[in-house]
């Protein structure tokens, strides 16, 4: 079999979509199936480099709707080499674009055989998108895209593809018309992460030096309103002077990934710099990756993302694989497997709620830590390893 996958942009920096394929086809081609990627990336983009599978950069794209002459074109000529089409992501010219490709190949020839089409959303069909403050007119400009452009595609495609149950059910709450013809969870996973060495510890020590041998906290994701960030600073502040008063040592907090010079993220990082206490216990080292990344994830105490929205949460189950719990809010959409199997604490996304996670992790024994450890490495085995997950996909859509 035969897959072409279309995404705006394989950027590490974007998120989780571009990380799903990069799990998911290495695993595939063991089962047999072929992948291609093309993105509206630019060609010599240094993250394209030394993919063990192709992708086609026909960047640059421009303006807000990530437009690009070159895609379709380049979907006309090729698309029909493949069995199934799969566009990652909405809201965007490279869904349009495979759909109007799709029906030229079909009023131009009408004998001939074209590619299912199968839409991946990654969780941008979520009301919370339509619902948050500060996004009304997101909201609106997504609604008018739905009318025109993405109610098409997801309605006209042959399956619809989520990540889990909670995203299939969350998608049918948003928009009207919804009838896609098929719903179809093909569930997720990543692969198994590196074995510990000493090197990984010593390269996220390089990166974070201030951490020092202190425990800590990761926070590891996109720096951006709907993770969390703001509210994760202002309880750990809270819980970090109770603790003080206490005469108890509350771990670190290590915020790491992409943003922190954001129009979100800088005040943020002011507010950490300039109060003498935050500053001794909150440490931004930026993005991380390789070595680094997996030093930060084995080093830590526990994982948080306190996520206003999350469709599946790739570096919550990264954590599970390396044995650490995980701390997040009742908005990521694995949250009801982690509480099933007490691998992690649960909270809503709200101030008090992310206290109260704090506060119940403290009052954890040494012993109540290592068993939450332990499940969390259970439930990735069972539930989020990237083979099971890839059999999952082949099967979902081949039926």
């Amino acid at each position: 079999m035969k897959i072409l996958r279309v995404i705006w942009s394989m950027d590490p920096k974007e998120g989780g979509p571009c990380q799903g394929i990069r799990n998911s086809v290495p695993e595939l081609a063991k089962l047999g199936v072929y992948n291609e990627v093309v993105s509206l990336d630019l060609p010599d983009s240094k993250f394209i480099a030394g993919e063990s599978f192709t992708i086609h950069a026909v960047g640059p794209r421009s303006g807000p709707w990530s437009y690009n002459a070159k895609l379709k074109p380049w979907l006309l000529e090729n698309l029909q080499r493949f069995d199934a089409v799969i566009v990652h992501g909405l809201w965007q010219y490279h869904s349009y674009a495979t759909m109007k490709a799709l029906s030229q190949l079909k009023k131009q020839n009408p004998a001939i055989s074209i590619p299912k089409l199968y839409v991946m959303p990654h969780g941008m069909l979520d009301p919370w998108f339509q619902k948050a403050k500060g996004r009304k007119l997101k909201a609106i400009r997504n609604w008018v895209f739905w009318k025109l452009v993405e109610g098409k595609v997801v309605n006209h495609a042959d399956g619809v593809l989520f990540t889990c149950n909670a995203e299939l059910k969350l998608a049918r709450e948003t928009f009207r018309p919804y009838h896609p013809l098929r719903e179809i969870n093909v569930s997720y996973g990543i692969k198994s992460p590196p074995s510990f060495s000493d090197s990984m510890r010593h390269s996220f020590l390089s990166a974070c030096p201030d951490v020092k041998e202190f425990p800590y906290f990761l926070f590891l994701s996109r720096i951006n309103y709907k993770k969390g960030v703001d509210i994760l600073i202002q309880a750990y502040s809270i819980v970090l002077q109770e603790c003080m008063a206490r005469n108890k040592t509350l771990p670190k907090l290590v915020i790491a990934g992409p943003g922190i010079d954001s129009g979100y993220g800088l005040p943020l990082h002011k507010l950490v710099s300039e109060n003498t206490l935050l500053s001794q216990h909150i440490f931004f080292p930026g993005m991380l990756s390789g070595a680094v990344k997996w030093g930060a994830f084995y080093g830590c105490e526990a994982f948080i993302l306190p996520s206003h929205q999350e469709n599946f949460g790739i570096a919550v189950v990264e954590a599970l694989a390396c044995s650490k719990p995980v701390l997040i809010s009742n908005q990521v959409n694995i949250w009801t497997e982690i509480e099933e199997a007490n691998a992690g604490i649960i909270e809503e996304d709200t101030l008090n709620g992310i206290v109260n996670m704090l506060k119940k992790w403290m009052e954890l024994s040494e012993a109540g830590k290592e068993k939450m450890g332990r499940s969390a490495k259970n439930v990735f085995n069972t539930q989020f390893a990237i083979e099971p997950a890839a059999l999952q996909f082949l099967k979902g859509i081949q039926q």
